[in-house]
């Protein structure tokens, strides 16, 4: 499992640094059902990493993810569209920082935290996990990487849900600190809350620049072997 692991490490802490989720449930933890909503959100969160990277795994294995030890051709070129199109998102991102004192404009869902129930918060949860394009781009390279390794269905699993761990400290930790620390706690993720807010697009850039040119160095070792 060492060599799964491996791959996916870098694309997990990738998910796990999501700016806009990790604010949205630092406002979560600030309202009237912040006991219930918080964890209803993290599990959501959850739930949909794990769903996405299951049928990704299963999907490649079905396709044949591993030749011999090696990647196959098809995952190669995977990693090589994954690549490309993350490298967009860190165009995109960077394009449209906020600049000098401009306000960072926050998703309309984060006004409304205050009458989100616990099914909305964790129905909020998958969506960010899953469909958000980022985060949707990373699950599908980290399960693509499990299945290359080759390895019995009980070690791939086992990888996915060490990618699922690792990529929900991001927004697990707040909730976790709130539990801990109780009022003490305020200050820290009101902090947290206003630096990832203004660095949102800085931090979503560099994540995905720095992991597109994994993905298409991998690609490239891959096909030209």
């Amino acid at each position: 499992m060492g060599e799964s692991i491996g791959q996916i490490l870098s694309l997990a802490v990738g998910v796990a640094l999501s700016p806009f989720p990790i604010i949205g449930v630092v406002l979560m933890l600030g309202t009237p059902r912040a006991r219930s909503d918080g964890p209803a959100f993290v599990m959501g969160w959850v739930l949909g990493l794990a769903v996405v990277g299951t049928i990704v795994l299963l999907a490649s294995g079905g396709a044949d993810a591993s030749d011999e030890g090696q990647p196959a051709d098809w995952v190669s070129v995977l990693h090589l569209v994954l690549g490309v199109l993350l490298l967009w998102e860190a165009v995109r991102q960077w394009r449209g920082r906020p600049r000098g004192t401009e306000e960072v404009e926050l998703p309309k869902w984060m006004r409304a935290v205050d009458s989100f129930t616990p099914v909305k918060a964790g129905a909020l949860g998958i969506a960010l996990s899953a469909l958000n394009p980022k985060n949707l781009l990373l699950v599908i390279a980290a399960a693509g990487a499990i299945a290359q390794t080759g390895t019995s269905a009980g070690t791939q699993a086992a990888a996915l849900a060490v990618f699922v761990v690792i990529a929900t400290l991001g927004t697990g930790t707040p909730v976790v600190l709130y539990f801990a620390l109780k009022e003490r706690s305020k200050h820290i993720l009101d902090d947290l809350k206003l630096w990832m807010g203004r660095n949102n697009a800085a931090i979503v850039s560099v994540i995905c620049l720095v992991i597109a040119a994994k993905l298409v160095g991998d690609a490239v070792s891959g096909l030209s072997s």
